[in-house]
């Protein structure tokens, strides 16, 4: 196991690298960010020059690239074009999306699998059904359309909850949001579950372990869900980081200055350093979730050993 990790870490240099160049590479398209701040008018030339040369966007774009990893790795992301430490804005933001990316798991993973295992159970019953159908719809919803009806009649029409996040964010007020967050997520790690139960529950395994008359509680725990649960970790596992990077609509509407918030503000204000910033922790988190999950895999299937 411990040549495992070794090898994976040494896998994820190189992944990391070539995202963050990417995504360096792609921010820099988005647009002149010393025009942006100028806003509608023209910016002085010398002005211009002197921003470039401070924000060091006078260089070419690998020397730019080779002088921000560098940076990078003695912890300095740079300065947002408000004066602002992007390191400040991670500190404010990030603990208020891994809260909300938190709940969203936690809903996925309670209602989901639950759900999940329900189904793969009673497989043509009429609860089957319904729940296909449900989940279903769910899919089909987009989440500005979900959040927006939730925010309509549970904070406006019915006050249930405020219709806006605190600035605070407490874990209370992100129930609803993480829901909305996670709705369609939800709906895949249902049907994944119960399409995993389904199939498993026709291995040899199961009927051996029914057959020396263990309890139906136990065979379903300790044996059916075990294994069922390999595809619907990987999922949950690469959607950790899908919901981090993914909450700028949630957050949007309801207000959550996370992650979210402060890519949209960055993209909206081209402001590159903040962008790059955010994203190259995101590619770090969701490399670190997707290793987690590998090594998960050992733990809920036994026979899965790694040399």
């Amino acid at each position: 196991m411990g040549r495992y990790v070794i090898r994976r870490l040494l896998q994820m240099i190189p992944v990391f690298f070539g995202a963050t160049l990417l995504i360096f590479l792609m921010v820099n398209v988005m647009g002149d960010p010393i025009q942006g701040l100028c806003g509608q008018r023209q910016c002085d030339p010398a002005t211009a020059a002197k921003l470039r040369a401070e924000f060091g966007l006078d260089q070419p774009v690998w020397r730019q690239y080779l002088t921000y990893m560098g940076n990078v790795f003695t912890g300095d992301f740079g300065t947002a074009f408000n004066g602002q430490p992007v390191t400040e804005l991670m500190a404010d933001a990030f603990p208020v999306t891994l809260r909300l990316t938190v709940v969203a798991i936690a809903f996925e993973i309670v209602i989901g699998i639950t759900l999940g295992v329900l189904t793969g159970l009673r497989r043509g019953r009429p609860v089957d059904t319904s729940v296909l159908m449900l989940t279903l719809v769910v899919i089909s919803i987009p989440t500005f359309v979900t959040g927006l009806v939730l925010q309509l009649l549970l904070g406006v029409e019915w006050g249930l909850i405020k219709p806006a996040v605190s600035p605070e964010a407490p874990l209370n007020e992100l129930i609803v949001p993480g829901l909305v967050l996670a709705s369609v997520s939800l709906a895949y790690v249902t049907r994944l579950t119960r399409t995993s139960i389904a199939e498993n529950a026709r291995a040899d395994y199961v009927r051996t372990a029914r057959a020396k008359g263990l309890p139906h509680r136990r065979v379903v725990t300790r044996h059916l869900l075990r294994n069922s649960l390999i595809p619907v970790i990987t999922f949950i596992g690469a959607d950790i980081g899908a919901l981090m990077g993914g909450a700028i609509v949630t957050e949007r509407i309801f207000n959550i200055h996370g992650v979210g918030y402060q890519l949209y503000q960055g993209i909206v204000r081209q402001s590159t350093q903040t962008v790059t910033g955010f994203v190259t922790v995101l590619v770090l988190v969701f490399l670190l979730a997707n290793l987690l999950v590998d090594l998960l895999y050992a733990v809920l299937d036994p026979r899965i050993r790694y040399a």
